[in-house]
């Protein structure tokens, strides 16, 4: 079943007794052949079968369904075993009707040919009267299963061992198939093997009971991703996921399902003759209603089985009932769950229509469209599948409704949609507007082949100076694109077409661009000549994107213009918390990114959540959070791999990594060139984050003298101007460790004087406390200048930047030391010290403990790094703690308010504070993590 069967012999290590090794290199192999992918356990269980079978007797069955792999399996066996075992073997065909004892004779006829019969002369010719001539057993039915077991015995004592191969038990005739699970149980004191596969049922069939197993589960994701780029290489991105999706962990399915074409009308499920054959057998001996209901479902698997059957009775004219269903579910194509109908595996649906003619499947297109709801965007798909030739008024219709389609999260059917309208317009000006929206739409999915296919379309029609600028961008997408045009030579846009493709033209170009201060300006001048759009989120973002230090101030006032998010479309949610996070206001971005997070799940979007959570972990890690960016890059890297995204989950390991440095102050793995490649797919920037990340790591670790200048050089540097502004608090530190105080202040004076009125309130508080926390090395000679600019820092509203605060108290602590206010002292450092648990900056606490025994802290004082960890409890006001430990012990806000008189949501206001500051995700963490280290 699994097409990877060209395997290797066992090698035989001892010549008297040859050991068996399933997994040994092989030989004689194509040197790109991968081989049994993913089954390394199974090739090692089977391995331990032969050696046990040549001891004393063994019997397996290999459990699978369809495509499984188990007849690749069973073939690995026989050529493994063929040095040092005879094979003997039978095969059962599905579909057929074998006739009885026909499994049995496959098996025993090169036995009964061979001139040098073994010792059991006698039986072998009563048993050759029965299997080939049809004479009575000569005992009555009781004596075939001990005649056959006498023989097989025989055979195996004759010389070598013996293995017996059964693919396919399961479609043997039932005779042979209970004489052979008889055989199974009574193999035990004979050097013979007996290894057969089936298929699994709902029961276990009673001959099997007892006999031991080796059950075939599907490929983990990561297996099938392996499988299917080593014997399918070149596929596209999209490609890959809905094979991966679609074959489920089946290798059959993997390599024989066809990558999906938009091309091919009308749309149906792809499957190939191999395929259809394993996982849909008996698919054409189906009642011609059944077939029909199988038809619709496949075509929309999201419909209910009464609209089912209302438009399968439709292309048969005949109303069709429940029953039409049964013939179906008993050959477990499908199953029943109450609502809908299920397929026993996702690639069936395709193995159930395969070879419907076209007019059949059109018909239950428009069958389909006729019991829909009106006017939807799968009723108006479905009815595009059913019309041949040109329909202008269906042509606008899906032009219209491609907007809902986004609205609901579905930006690959817009993209059909479009297609499809671009398909059924007569007029050229309608067929290249509608491709041109599907190559823009198809480059955000990152659908390149679509992409290019698309604007190559668009380009053949007339098209607007804007539109076509755009399309000539797009057929660039990928390896070796052109460079888009320069933006100094882009006309204004005339027209509500030309504005929407100049926001797409800028959304293309801005990446492009970003590097090269010439044409950056140019596109920034572009992008002020339509102030109209200042709220626009593909415009925040090209700005934010070409422009995220000179416009810093321009996109989060456009940022926080947006009104009515639940009506944006969940792309310019992430569009916009990226314009935010570039900008520098990582609080905004994040609310923006959880906002997508919770659509995406609405909507049973896993696939979309690796980039969103990747985000989320950078908007962690720019706040100082390492504890949620370091979750957040798990769980994005976890479910990148599950996906098959590899650029997601290359950037959350080395993200991952990075985090884990400026925990401990440990070093910085620097990534290899290839996982540094995929990441830039997925974090244009990641250098720059990296590089940052790394330098602020050696600031944790104390070695400001490495520190300091390399945050210089990245302030300095354009590439990275943006991502170091994040590490002003960092720089400021090592500049003070390092007595480099006036050069850090000239630097910050003209970061200011650059950023002018463009300056975010969010990068003038940090300006403001990096000041203060430089004015500390100022020692005595200015300490009310140093005084006044704490009190400065301290005036700003640092209650969600708990990342300023305590490097601010952390410096205070130490000017309170120095003046010798030992008692103020010890209250700020107790402070910073409880920031920087809250944060997950381990490293810093060991610093802080040495601070706080200079202040006089006894070792019994709870200092930080010394006799125990700060206490959760006291990251809390009292009013927060009591909150804390009721909703902990599972009352509701509005129990926990009725104890302490205030509204449930004043109670859900609190808990929002709390948990980011405990660093938990759900009320059951609480009591956990208010548990006193002392006491545990």
């Amino acid at each position: 079943m699994n097409a990877q069967t060209r395997l290797s012999p066992l090698t035989a290590v001892e010549e008297a007794q040859p050991a068996l090794s399933l997994v040994a290199p092989r030989r004689g192999a194509l040197p790109d052949d991968p081989g049994l992918v993913g089954r390394a356990q199974e090739l090692r269980a089977l391995e331990d079968f032969l050696r046990e079978a040549r001891a004393h007797g063994a019997a397996r069955v290999v459990c699978g369904h369809a495509g499984a792999g188990k007849s690749a399996l069973l073939e690995a066996t026989v050529q493994a075993a063929a040095t040092g075992m005879r094979v003997l073997r039978c095969t059962g065909i599905r579909g057929s009707y074998p006739p009885d004892l026909s499994g049995l004779l496959q098996i025993v006829w090169p036995v009964l040919a061979d001139p040098h019969r073994p010792d059991a002369a006698g039986p072998l010719d009563a048993l050759e009267r029965v299997l080939v001539d049809g004479a009575p057993a000569p005992g009555g039915p009781s004596w075939l299963p001990f005649a056959v077991l006498r023989v097989l015995e025989s055979v195996s004592r004759a010389g070598q061992p013996l293995l017996v191969a059964v693919d396919d038990w399961d479609a043997l005739d039932s005779p042979s198939r209970d004489v052979l699970a008889f055989v199974a149980r009574r193999v035990e004191g004979h050097p013979l093997a007996l290894l057969m596969t089936s298929r699994p049922h709902r029961t276990r069939p009673a001959s099997l009971a007892g006999l031991p197993g080796l059950p075939l589960g599907p490929l983990d994701p990561a297996e099938s991703a392996r499988l299917l780029a080593a014997r399918r290489p070149g596929l596209e991105a999209q490609a890959v996921r809905e094979l991966l999706a679609t074959a489920a962990g089946n290798p059959l399915a993997l390599l024989e399902l066809p990558a999906g074409s938009e091309d091919s009308l009308p749309c149906m499920p792809a499957s190939s003759d191999r395929l259809a054959s394993a996982l849909a057998p008996g698919a054409a001996r189906l009642p011609s209603g059944t077939r029909d209901l199988l038809l619709v479902a496949a075509l929309h698997p999201a419909g209910d089985l009464p609209l089912l059957l209302s438009a399968a009775s439709r292309i048969g004219g005949a109303e069709l009932d429940f029953t039409v269903l049964d013939p179906a579910e008993r050959a477990g194509l499908v199953a029943f769950d109450g609502m809908r109908l299920r397929f026993g595996h996702p690639a069936t649906a395709g193995a159930v229509v395969h070879g419907t003619d076209p007019r059949r499947c059109r018909a239950a297109h428009a069958a389909l469209a006729a019991v829909l709801a009106p006017g939807s965007v799968q009723m108006l798909w479905h009815r595009s599948q059913a019309v041949q030739g040109y329909d202008p008024e269906l042509a606008g219709r899906l032009e219209a409704v491609h907007g809902q389609a986004l609205e609901q999260c579905e930006p690959l059917m817009a993209v059909r949609l479009l297609r499809r309208a671009s398909d059924l317009h007569p007029l050229p000006a309608d067929r290249g507007r509608c491709a041109l929206r599907a190559a823009q739409l198809a480059h955000v999915l990152g659908l390149e082949r679509i992409t290019r296919t698309m604007a190559h379309r668009a380009l053949r029609q007339p098209l607007g100076p804007l539109g076509r600028l755009c399309a000539q961008a797009l057929t660039g997408t990928g390896n070796g694109g052109q460079a888009p045009a320069d933006p100094a030579a882009w006309p204004a846009p005339a027209g509500a077409a030309e504005q929407e493709n100049a926001l797409e033209l800028a959304r293309i170009t801005a990446p492009a661009v970003a590097g090269d201060d010439a044409r950056a300006e140019a596109l920034l001048a572009f992008l002020d000549g339509m102030p109209d759009l200042s709220d626009e989120p593909r415009l925040l973002h090209a700005m934010a994107t070409a422009g995220p230090v000179r416009r810093a101030a321009t996109v989060l006032a456009g940022v926080s213009a947006v009104r009515h998010l639940a009506d944006v479309p969940v792309r310019d949610l992430e569009r916009l918390g990226e314009a935010a996070l570039l900008a520098g206001d990582p609080l905004r971005a994040l609310d923006l990114y959880r906002q997508a997070e919770r659509r995406h799940r609405f909507h049973d979007l896993s696939d979309q959540l690796p980039r969103v959570l990747l985000r989320q972990g950078l908007a962690h890690l720019a706040m100082g959070d390492r504890g949620q960016s370091g979750h957040a890059f798990r769980r994005c890297a976890e479910l990148a791999e599950a996906y098959g995204q590899d650029h997601h989950a290359a950037a959350a390991r080395l993200l991952e990594d990075l985090v884990r440095g400026l925990r401990t102050g440990g070093t910085v793995r620097p990534g290899s060139a290839a996982d540094l490649e995929a990441a830039r797919g997925s974090v244009r920037s990641i250098d720059a984050v990296l590089a940052v990340g790394t330098a602020c790591a050696l600031v944790e670790a104390g070695e400001y003298g490495a520190a300091w200048p390399a945050l210089s050089s990245l302030l300095a540097d354009p590439r990275s101007h943006a991502a170091a502004l994040f590490a002003l608090i960092p720089f400021a530190e090592a500049a003070e460790a390092e007595n480099a105080s006036e050069e850090a202040l000239a630097t910050l004076d003209r970061i200011e004087a650059e950023l002018g009125a463009e300056c975010p309130p969010v990068v003038a508080v940090r300006l403001a406390v990096a000041r203060a926390v430089l004015a500390d090395d100022q020692g005595d000679r200015d300490d009310q200048d140093a005084q006044a600019l704490s009190e400065r820092a301290f005036a700003e509203d640092l209650s969600r930047w708990p990342s300023l605060e305590a490097p601010l108290r952390l410096a205070q602590g130490r000017r309170l030391r120095r003046r010798r206010q030992f008692a103020d002292s010890r209250a700020a450092l107790r402070q910073a010290a409880a920031g920087y648990t809250m944060l997950g900056a381990e490293a810093r606490l060991a610093r802080i403990a040495g601070e706080l025994r200079a202040s006089g802290e006894r070792a019994d004082g709870g200092a930080p790094g010394v006799s125990r960890p700060v206490a959760a409890r006291d990251l809390l006001t009292p009013q927060e703690l009591r909150i804390a430990e009721l909703a902990g012990r599972g009352l509701s806000n509005r129990e926990v308010g009725e104890q302490l008189g205030l509204a449930p949501r004043t109670i859900g206001a609190y808990l929002y504070r709390i948990f980011p500051r405990l660093g938990v995700t759900a009320r059951a963490q609480l009591t956990e993590a208010l548990r006193d280290p002392q006491a545990a």
